[in-house]
């Protein structure tokens, strides 16, 4: 099992962020995905920063707002920006490979 915490970020927390919450669990990593409007399915928290040992998102406005909200907790974390547009649905096999292709250089 793997010892790194990986924290997916998306904006509502529908598409991009659970499908690698799901590809990555099922590689052996804790996962937790999130998003960052108030309307998403799970918003991200404080909690969920600390968690992490690694931080993804999806595109630089991720990265901005979690910036904004969470300024001490980000201070000392890297913030990945993946750059994925949200054109993409759940378990979108494309999806899975772009997120392979941005995120395994990270791990």
């Amino acid at each position: 099992m793997n010892t790194d915490n990986l924290l997916f970020i998306c904006s509502r927390n529908q598409w991009r962020s659970p499908t690698a919450e799901r590809v990555y669990s099922q590689k052996g990593f804790r996962v937790r995905s999130a998003g960052t409007s108030p309307n998403a399915k799970r918003t991200v928290t404080a909690k969920d920063i600390s968690w992490a040992s690694h931080i993804f998102v999806m595109e630089k406005k991720h990265k901005q707002r979690l910036i904004a909200r969470f300024t001490r907790l980000v201070e000392h974390k890297k913030i990945v920006v993946l750059d994925i547009p949200d054109e993409y649905q759940f378990m979108d096999k494309e999806l899975i490979e772009v997120l392979d292709d941005c995120v395994t250089p990270y791990l």
